[in-house]
C-alpha cells in the first residue's frame, strides 16, 4: 500500500510540474539586448520543483519535460512531457517507470504556487511548488 502512495503522488508531481514547463514555452521571443547565448532561460513560473501534497514526491518540469521522483529514496517514479493547452492550462502524458504505464493528465495552475491536476482515470491531485534551493 505504500508503494500505491508513491505512485499516486508521482503521477500527481509529475502533471503538476509539466503544468509548470507548459507555461513559458508559448511565451514571447526574446527581445534584443536579452541574455548572453549560453545562459539559462529566465523562470516561467513552471520551471522548477513541485511536491505533492502528501510529501511523497517531487516531481521536477524543465522544458517540456518531467521526472518524478520519490522523497525518501530518489528513485525516479515517473517521466514524461507536457504541452500547453492555453493560458494557465497544461496537459502532461505521464509514463509510470513502476507500472509501464502512460496516463494524460491535465492541469490548471491555480495561483503562481499551486497546480491542480485530473488523471484520465478521473483522479483528482495538487502540486505545490517548492522554493528555490530548498531540498
Amino acid at each position: 500500500m505504500r508503494n500505491a502512495g508513491k505512485i499516486r503522488a508521482a503521477g500527481a508531481i509529475a502533471v503538476a510540474l509539466a503544468l509548470a514547463g507548459c507555461q513559458g514555452i508559448g511565451g514571447p521571443p526574446p527581445r534584443a539586448g536579452g541574455p548572453i547565448a549560453g545562459t539559462p532561460p529566465p523562470s516561467n513560473g513552471f520551471n522548477g520543483d513541485w511536491m505533492s501534497t502528501d510529501g511523497v514526491a517531487i516531481s521536477r518540469f524543465t522544458n517540456g519535460y518531467f521526472e518524478t521522483l520519490a522523497t525518501d529514496t530518489g528513485n525516479k517514479l515517473a517521466e514524461g512531457s507536457y504541452t500547453q493547452t492555453g493560458p494557465g492550462a497544461v496537459s502532461i502524458s505521464v509514463t509510470s517507470l513502476i507500472r509501464q504505464t502512460t496516463t494524460q493528465v491535465n492541469c490548471a495552475m491555480v495561483t503562481q504556487t499551486q497546480l491542480n491536476c485530473t488523471s484520465s482515470a478521473g483522479a483528482q491531485f495538487s502540486l505545490v511548488k517548492r522554493a528555490a534551493g530548498v531540498s
